[in-house]
């Protein structure tokens, strides 16, 4: 998502992108409502920052969906190489948030799976190889206590009426896979490009009636299987500083802590994990001295930790949705 550095969003627009953040699929009427603005405003709004490229709606399956095979993988590239791996696993449909951290040479991703079979695949044979990888690491997501990567709950845009307001329902937790028909695949293909993509889309790609995808669409949501996350650029609202910890937590203590860090305003994701390092933690801040704070204020609180390693995000390849930038879907593959 490319945006003029310079630029700084305006009130409505943070209000919109919080609003957003809420209910991706949320009615321009409703939101003008609340606001006190009209429907022509807020649909303007959205197309200028869609077109732009600073904002997005997608829907797709929560983090928590495919929860045989989750994993979060870290590559160690060799110099130059990041860009063109970035790009490798950003094309494949089972990637999250491809991002490159610690100086451009490692690139960290999440991978879903649907079956054993499929884990295998991806982590003995799938994962880029060759002198352009020097290392590899899996950690498989053993349990996600806060997993919103559409929502920075620090924006603080909008009136603790207007969020109540703005709220959907809340999805119910899913325990179970379900498996979806290949009609409610197609919608979901389309969802993650665009998740406010209209029912008559909907409806020439799927072959069903605009009434049936309706149905459709409510009752994925209504199980849990279909998420709206807003993709945005975060500095365009403030924030300039991202990074991932991996943290080292004594198992008595785990679940606790990771409840205490998914209270954190700054922390967009928190899982358990395998590995040398127990905690994964995404964080997000308006700057380095925030970050600074946040590391020596609120997780030093946390006597619990023993270690954290902190890896700041340059760069998001691909985010919860499908990768959209042709700068990096137009990089060669070697």
């Amino acid at each position: 998502m490319n945006f003029p550095i310079s630029a700084v969003a305006d009130d409505l627009d943070r209000k919109l992108i919080h609003a957003l953040q809420l209910d991706g699929r949320a009615p321009f009427s409703r939101i003008a409502d609340v606001f006190g603005v009209s429907d022509q405003t807020i649909a303007r709004r959205y197309r200028r920052l869609r077109s732009q490229g600073v904002l997005r709606i997608v829907g797709v399956p929560p983090a928590n969906y495919v929860a045989h095979g989750r994993w979060l993988l870290r590559l160690r590239c060799a110099p130059g190489a990041a860009q063109s791996v970035a790009a490798t696993l950003a094309r494949r449909p089972d990637t999250a948030w491809v991002q490159i951290v610690s100086g451009g040479t490692e690139l960290l991703c999440i991978a879903r799976t649907r079956s054993q079979v499929e884990s295998e695949q991806l982590l003995l044979a799938g994962l880029p190889r060759g002198n352009r990888v020097v290392a590899i690491a899996a950690h498989s997501v053993l349990h996600t206590y806060y997993g919103s990567p559409g929502r920075i709950r620090s924006l603080e845009a909008l009136s603790p009426e207007e969020v109540q307001r703005l709220s959907p329902e809340p999805a119910p937790e899913i325990d179970d896979i379900q498996p979806l028909d290949p009609g409610d695949q197609q919608l979901l293909d389309i969802l993650a490009r665009d998740g406010r993509a209209g029912h008559a889309e909907l409806a020439a790609a799927t072959g069903w009636s605009q009434s049936t995808v309706g149905r459709r669409l409510d009752h994925l949501r209504g199980i849990g299987v279909l998420h709206y996350y807003a993709e945005f650029d975060l500095s365009y609202v403030g924030f300039h500083t991202a990074a991932r910890l991996w943290a080292t937590v004594a198992p008595a203590e785990l679940v606790a802590t990771g409840q205490a860090l998914a209270g954190h305003p700054e922390v967009v994701f928190a899982a358990a994990t395998t590995g040398p390092t127990n905690l994964a933690v995404q964080v997000v801040c308006r700057n380095s001295r925030e970050l600074y704070r946040y590391l020596t204020e609120r997780v030093a609180a946390l006597k619990s930790i023993g270690h954290v390693e902190t890896a700041p995000i340059v760069q998001n390849v691909k985010r919860v949705g499908a990768v959209l930038d042709p700068a990096f879907l137009d990089t060669p593959r070697r």
